[in-house]
């Protein structure tokens, strides 16, 4: 645990009083009364301010009544990475404090800090985290769902075939998940989830967070869909979907049932009989069948 700053008869922290090292703070994901008192302390006293949107950190800051001064102000973001690196590992070298602002919530989840810590480590030099602000646990608090267990999924994958891979992956998990997701692709995911995850299980969709327009809806994840299927949402999501009742089939029990079905009804039927009779959602049986059949 780095040292607390010394401040001078004004109470201000005084130069070159921030531990060396790199420090990690997380920033608002709406209201700007949620930075810390800590992380306050280290944008005015670190020796090197870097910001995913610089344009943001100093908008934070004025906000704060706080300026970068003579301090350098740089970016690091996903396309600069690379060669911002070296620059900062310098810094770090040289015995300065580098503060990393994630561009809203806290650094390393769904951010490009992740890669900047890996090269800090590996090089032996310090990381301190300054905890804060975090979308995904905001959604885990207010959502209503089982928080004893929880599993960050982050943003689905783009393209249909490893959206579907990495939905079925997550159907296996016995925990509530936690999705990010964009307003133009949410009907999308929801209508995904309802086919694989199963449109029975709980979810709540949380919307622009600790901001003025805020919104949760809790329903099952079909409710959720029909709900949002003609609305135009807006701002930054979160999706949390309760663990299912039988997620995890024994892969010998749905082998059998496959087969009973399978050899007194057509495939369609079959896979609504099995599915049912399991508790699993459709698309898992579907599949399941496809590769039987193929087999056969």
């Amino acid at each position: 645990m780095p040292h607390e700053p010394t401040r001078t008869a004004t109470g201000t922290i005084a130069p070159g009083s921030i531990a060396s090292g790199l420090h990690l703070i997380a920033t608002p994901i709406g209201a700007a009364r949620d930075i810390t008192l800590r992380a306050l302390d280290l944008l005015a006293g670190c020796d090197v301010l870097v910001a995913e949107d610089t344009r943001s950190l100093r908008h934070l800051m004025e906000i704060h009544g706080l300026r970068p001064g003579g301090r350098p102000l740089l970016a690091y973001h996903d396309h600069n990475g690379a060669s911002m690196r070296p620059r900062l590992l310098a810094a770090l070298a040289e015995g300065k404090s580098v503060l990393y602002a994630a561009e809203a919530g806290t650094p390393l989840v769904a951010d490009p800090g992740y890669q900047l810590v890996r090269a800090v480590t590996e090089a032996g030099l310090p990381v301190h985290a300054a905890p804060g602000p975090s979308a995904m646990l905001a959604a885990l608090n207010v959502s209503g769902l089982p928080s004893d267990r929880f599993c960050f999924m982050g943003f689905a994958p783009a393209s249909a075939g490893a959206r579907r891979k990495f939905l079925l992956e997550a159907a296996q998990i016995p925990a509530t998940l936690i999705f990010y997701e964009s307003p133009k692709r949410i009907s999308r995911m929801l209508g995904e989830c309802c086919d694989i995850l199963g449109g029975a299980r709980a979810a709540a969709l949380c919307r622009e967070l600790t901001k003025k327009h805020e919104e949760v809806m809790r329903m099952t994840l079909a409710e959720l869909h029909q709900a949002t299927r003609d609305r135009s949402l807006r701002g930054e999501i979160v999706l949390v979907v309760g663990r299912g009742q039988a997620q995890v089939a024994d892969a010998d029990a749905l082998d059998v049932a496959l087969d009973a079905a399978l050899g007194q009804m057509r495939l369609s039927a079959a896979v609504a009989h099995v599915a049912a009779e399991l508790g699993l959602p459709r698309r898992a049986v579907y599949q399941a069948a496809l590769e039987k059949e193929k087999s056969r």
